[in-house]
């Protein structure tokens, strides 16, 4: 009897944690290009201490994010499904070889600011917790080749992302933290080229 009041807890659990997910991918599409800024903190054993980074990053539902570093060095990137590229202050862009499972990461948050959760879920097994005002994410790998380099993400939010913590299987944690988060308005013309868009 015990066995199945635990089971019947559990499925009620999923099914909730379900339909939060739902929720929170719905709010999220709501949005089609965002702005934040972000402060983001880098710790590894390799390093003696941890390094901290700051700059600007633009969502373009279906084209992708620039994530442009401001501080402690200027760089901009474009994530545009599975490609990484650097653009210099022309417009000019090279490839850049990414780091495993920065492609993975990259193409789940996508879909998830899309909500696309059939995407999400071929990658990952996900958790929901909290409520629609303030929620919390949790993914797992399913592949056996993520999952050697990548340990698990977290996402924290609201209407809008506030937090992605990244973790690796060497021990190396990447937290990010979002703020003044807004819909994005007109877009420039070097913003335009980077995603590809007309």
């Amino acid at each position: 009897m015990q066995f199945f009041v635990l089971l019947l807890f559990c499925v009620n659990a999923y099914a909730q944690s379900t339909d939060l997910l739902h929720t929170i991918l719905n709010q999220l599409s709501q949005h089609t290009a965002i702005r934040a800024n972000f402060t983001q903190q880098r710790q590894s054993p390799a390093l003696t201490q941890s390094q901290t980074s700051s700059g600007q990053l633009l969502f373009v539902t279906g084209h992708g994010m620039l994530w442009q570093v401001q501080q402690p060095y200027q760089q901009t990137l474009a994530l545009t499904g599975t490609r990484t590229l650097r653009i210099d202050a022309d417009g000019r862009m090279q490839p850049v070889r990414s780091e495993r499972g920065v492609s993975q990461i990259s193409q789940m948050l996508q879909g998830m600011l899309t909500g696309q959760l059939d995407e999400v879920s071929r990658q990952f097994d996900v958790n929901a917790d909290g409520s629609a005002a303030q929620w919390n994410l949790h993914f797992t790998p399913k592949q056996s080749r993520v999952a050697q380099v990548l340990k698990g993400i977290e996402l924290d939010g609201g209407n809008y992302l506030q937090r992605i913590r990244i973790d690796m299987q060497d021990g190396t944690q990447t937290d990010i933290q979002m703020s003044d988060t807004r819909d994005a308005g007109s877009l420039s013309a070097l913003e335009k080229h980077a995603l590809g868009l007309p």
